[in-house]
Parts: structure tokens; sequence; C-alpha cells
């Protein structure tokens, strides 16, 4: 009896001390990290413990961490962030993208492509906020943020969205700061006419309540300069999304007569206006990125504006749009950067985009499939590009959320089965 007491007593001690040794409960082995906020771009291994990070290094002991995730081969970066998506979903008719059946419940069209943050584009407005809390961000796991539509009733459509007298700068700014914690910034669109009552009033929001204004500017006959836009109604720091779109009712940047970046487009990006892909369902066309990116020019941030239309046309996700860029010229950690630590700075969320000790985990690892593939835009012009990526992996806030092909799954030693410890 003695002996065995003795026996479970060093069992016990090993045991206590291999779980004293196991300092993380997760470890990202062996990928190629990008991570541009912190200057890393190479092999690396990722900690993490319970959700956090804490610690990105060389050769990390396996022994220290309760479960291995073997990334050789792939990227880790941290989880990418989509500044301009709609995901106030809803069973409303004739919403379009507010409380309806044409915007997206976020978990899943997040996970599968590596997203772990998204801001919501202005479908709620400081009249339709609380709704959009209690339907679509308290029951998310993928960690959602918000643009506030300077129009109260939100993205409507039709003549709600034209409405002047519901775009009240001070109720926008009231329930943007009442809600700090999700919103982070104001949002204009869809306006069709030649004032800039919905750009100042919003700007006006966004000076009260200290954050960004973005701007989906719309249409007018003739278009609105985009030069005023730039110089004369937006601050350093407020966003242009759609900035290569080509439709008749919006100015473009690229001048289709010279197919060149329009002078004053550098300039409003020297001055610190951010230029968002927003890629949506017609708001991007490689008639202006492709000239754009030859003459170095590149956007600032890279968003999707999916929701079922644009998810199912030419831009289909997050990692589609990346990898259009890729194929375009852009290299790959300005292409990270652009989807990560560039878009928390645009939303003033720098706690998030990147991997830093003490950083929330959320990770993103992704393969690079190399081989032939067509790549179209909303007219059909047709790029061929030789680099796909594809998400392997996501966590979020230290938990594996995202799993492609099993990398987090380890089998049992000869038993021919397999036990998931997520």
């Amino acid at each position: 009896m003695r002996i065995q007491l003795q026996f479970l007593i060093i069992l016990a001690c090993l045991w206590a001390g291999n779980v004293h040794a196991q300092t993380y409960s997760l470890l990202i082995k062996g990928g190629h990290v990008i991570d541009p906020k912190n200057g890393i771009n190479g092999v690396m291994d990722v900690a993490i413990n319970a959700d956090t990070i804490a610690k990105v290094a060389k050769s990390i002991p396996e022994k220290q961490a309760r479960q291995i995730v073997q990334a050789k081969g792939m990227y880790v970066t941290p989880g990418l962030i989509d500044i301009h998506t709609h995901n106030f979903f809803g069973t409303e008719k004739g919403r379009y993208l507010s409380n309806s059946f044409d915007a997206l419940p976020p978990d899943g069209f997040t996970f599968r492509v590596g997203v772990t943050t998204i801001v919501d584009a202005g479908c709620a407005g400081w009249k339709t906020f609380p709704t959009f809390k209690d339907q679509t961000i308290d029951h998310s796991q993928t960690r959602v943020l918000a643009l506030l539509n300077i129009v109260g009733e939100g993205m409507r459509g039709g003549a709600y969205e034209q409405n002047t007298q519901d775009m009240d700068a001070k109720m926008t700014a009231s329930v943007a700061r009442q809600y700090r914690q999700y919103v982070v910034g104001v949002k204009v669109a869809h306006y069709i006419g030649a004032e800039w009552t919905p750009v100042d009033r919003a700007v006006e929001a966004g000076k009260i309540a200290n954050i960004p204004v973005m701007v989906d500017f719309g249409s007018s006959t003739p278009p609105l300069p985009i030069e005023e836009l730039f110089m004369k109604h937006l601050r350093p720091g407020d966003i242009f999304t759609h900035c290569f779109a080509r439709l008749g009712s919006r100015e473009p940047i690229v001048d289709l007569t010279t197919n060149q970046v329009k002078p004053f487009v550098w300039e409003a990006q020297k001055k610190g206006i951010i230029f968002d892909v927003g890629y949506g369902g017609i708001s991007f066309s490689y008639a202006q990125s492709i000239p754009a990116l030859k003459s170095g020019f590149f956007p600032n941030t890279i968003s999707t504006d999916i929701h079922t239309a644009s998810m199912n046309h030419s831009m289909k996700d997050m990692l589609n749009v990346m990898s259009k860029f890729l194929n375009m010229g852009m290299d790959l950690p300005s292409v990270i950067k652009a989807s990560t630590w560039a878009s928390a700075q645009a939303i003033k969320r720098e706690e998030l985009g990147h991997l830093s000790q003490g950083a929330v985990a959320d990770v993103a690892v992704f393969s690079m499939r190399e081989g032939d593939f067509g790549f179209f835009d909303y007219t059909g012009y047709k790029i061929n590009g030789k680099y796909k990526m594809e998400c392997e992996l996501t966590v979020r806030a230290g938990k594996v959320v995202y799993d492609l092909n099993g990398i987090a799954v380890q089998a049992e030693s000869g038993s021919g089965q397999s036990t998931t410890k997520h």
C-alpha cells in the first residue's frame, strides 16, 4: 500500500510539473508571420495564453503548450479587419440593408476567410442602432463594430436615404457616444443630389463624437467634384470608400483620358484622406485599380462591402479581394497591412490588427495556392493570376473558430482516430 501511495505521489508531481511547464494554451509553430505593426516578416512561432498573445519568437518549445498548430509553409497574420460590411440581418421586407434579407449574419461569412473584426457600414442610424446591437452585435462571435448612418433610419433605401430632415448630426453623435464601445465612425451613403448636406452633417457628427466619417459618394448629374470633397469637406482621417469605382454618376480618381491618377488625389492621400476599396457589387473596376497601382497609388485599406449580391458576384469575400490586389502587383506585406493594422488605425482601434504581446489573440493562418486563377470585375473584365489566398485556420480571442483541414486537431498515436482539443 505504501509503495502504491508513493507511486501515486510521484505521478501527481510529474503531472503537476508538466502542467506548470505548459505555459501556453495554443502554439502556432513554424509559420511565416507577417505583422506589419511590429515589422515582423519571417518564420516565427506565435504563443497564445487564454485570449491573449503571449509571445512571438523563433523556436518556442512545443512542450510549453497544451495545443500545437503546425503552420510550416503557411502565413500567420493578425485576424483580418473588414471595415466595410453590411450585417444588419433581419426579416423586414423592403428595407434594403437595414434589418433586411440582403444583409448577412456575421459568423457564417467571417471566420472562414480569416476575418475576426467587421465594421458594419451604415446599415443602422441613430434610431435603429439599438435593434442592430440586440439582433447582431450581441449574438456574434465575430467582433462587430459599426459606422452609424447619418440618416436616422439607416439604409432603408429609397426616399428614406434622401431625407435630409432625418440627417441629425447631434443625435448621431449622441448615440455614437452612448455606444462608443461599438460605434467607430459615421457613414454617408446613397444620397442622390448636388447638395453637400449629408457630408457636412456627417462631418459635424464626427467632430462632436471625435470619430471618422466614411463617404460612399452617392450620385449626381453632373457628378459632384471629389477634389472639393477631399479638400473642403473631409478631414484627415476621414475615409473615401469605393475608391476604384467607375460609374457615370461619380467622378473617378483615375482620369479617363490620360489614365493617370489625378494630381489632387495624391495630395488628398498625403493630407490624410483614407482611400478604402469597399469593393461591393459595382463599386470596383480594373479600369481604375490597374492604372492606379501601376503608378504606385495603393489603397490605404482593403474591404469588401459584402452583402448577398456582392458576395455572389465578382467580389466573393475578403480573401478574393486581397488576392486580386496581390495579383495586380501589391506585395503581400502591404496587402496584409491594408487588411489589418491600417484598418485598425483607420477606425481608431489600435488595440487591434497586430500580434503584440498582450494583444487580443485574433489570428489568421493562410495557405498560398499557386496555379492559374481568374479574377473578374463587375464589367466582365478578367485578369489571370498565379496566387490565391486560402484560410486554413482562424483564432478569435484565443479560440479556434475555423479549421479548414484539421491542423488544430491532433491525432491520437496508434488509435487511427483523432480528438479535437479546442
